[in-house]
């Protein structure tokens, strides 16, 4: 009896309370809790070396240092459960743009049959001029097409699968390069191209995906635009 009123004087030194209708423990087994941690403490203290007594400062330190990495346990798992529902909320997301054209900023786009390959770029400032020219997946040069001058800002451009010598060009995957003219010298702009969602995927590693028409798999958080 006086072993039990011990422990019960140690918790209510540290303010803590317990319920005299307990009728089991209250952590798993396989868990080292508060309660399991505090009667380790007092069963120390009941078998400690009366010519070395364990010093009260280092025995609230290691009660103070458990209930922080408690915490600190407690926190990680609400962090995990958080990213967990981020993860499918965008997921959902993602799932509603199948079907969708989104512009990601990438130099190669797909052509398909009786399509045009549109895009963009950024101007940070006017120029004179700008030209635009598409080459087939060999490398060959295929169409230079004058776009005019433009000021500073966004600029829409479009090819129509026409080259050079008017032969429409066969479905495929063929990269833009749009230069403009600033201070007399011509300066290439990172393209921004639209493509097609035709599936979404989620994996640990990689996170969320969009694959695009004719493209392949692009990271969801590389999607400038959705339309």
């Amino acid at each position: 009896m006086s072993t039990i009123n011990a422990q019960q004087d140690v918790f209510s030194s540290l303010g803590l309370t317990r319920s005299q209708e307990e009728s089991g423990p209250v952590n798993d087994a396989s868990e080292l809790g508060l309660d399991t941690f505090l009667k380790l403490m007092v069963t120390q203290l009941n078998n400690q070396d009366p010519f070395k007594p364990m010093d009260n400062s280092a025995f609230l330190g290691q009660v103070a240092q458990f209930g922080s990495v408690t915490g600190l346990d407690k926190l990680n798992k609400q962090i995990e459960d958080l990213s967990g529902s981020l993860t499918s909320g965008q997921a959902l997301q993602a799932g509603s743009l199948v079907g969708h054209d989104v512009l990601v900023p990438v130099d190669t786009g797909a052509l398909e049959a009786g399509s045009t390959l549109r895009g963009r770029v950024e101007l940070p400032q006017s120029s004179s001029a700008l030209t635009m020219r598409v080459y087939d997946p060999l490398g060959q040069l295929v169409r230079e097409q004058p776009l005019g001058g433009a000021n500073a800002g966004t600029f829409q451009f479009s090819w129509d699968g026409i080259d050079d010598r008017g032969n429409h060009m066969p479905p495929g995957r063929y990269r833009v390069e749009v230069n403009a003219e600033q201070g007399g010298e011509p300066i290439g702009m990172q393209t921004e191209l639209f493509a097609n969602v035709e599936s979404v995927s989620l994996s640990v590693a990689d996170g969320l995906t969009l694959n695009l028409a004719g493209l392949g798999p692009v990271a969801f958080n590389n999607v400038k635009q959705i339309f």
